[in-house]
């Protein structure tokens, strides 16, 4: 891949990948008190996944270009972040509080990305 090209994709992936964390910082920090509740039991535990578990793809497309192991520090970036968010939500907010079921479905989801990533290169690369 060329020099340029790869730059590119790397200003992409981290484009991406830093406007996602800015996203999960401001909707897990800031209150939304006025906005309609969901009716669905643990409903935030799922959000909490879906942000991880893409928080992890996006790190991941970033740091497979320039680092060995990435799914695995994409993984552990994750983890790191989401306990974090969860201490940042304790010390600095009124609204909200730390919750390790939070840091748990945090786990699910970037778990999840973690079997994408290890399914995706086995099939890949048995069809290659």
């Amino acid at each position: 891949m060329h020099t340029k090209t790869l730059l590119a994709h790397k200003k992409f992936w981290l484009g991406l990948a830093v406007l996602w964390t800015s996203l999960i910082a401001v909707l897990c920090l800031v209150s939304f008190k006025k906005l309609p509740t969901v009716n669905l039991s643990e409903a935030d535990k799922y959000v909490h996944s879906i942000f991880h578990l893409v928080f992890t793809l996006l790190w991941f497309g970033y740091l497979r270009l320039n680092t060995s192991k990435p799914i695995i520090k994409a993984f552990f970036l994750s983890l790191c972040y989401g306990i974090l968010i969860e201490i940042m939500q304790e010390a600095f907010t009124q609204t909200r509080q730390a919750d390790l079921k939070d840091v748990a479905a945090n786990s699910l989801g970037a778990f999840i990305a973690v079997l994408v990533v290890w399914l995706g290169q086995k099939y890949f690369r048995k069809s290659n």
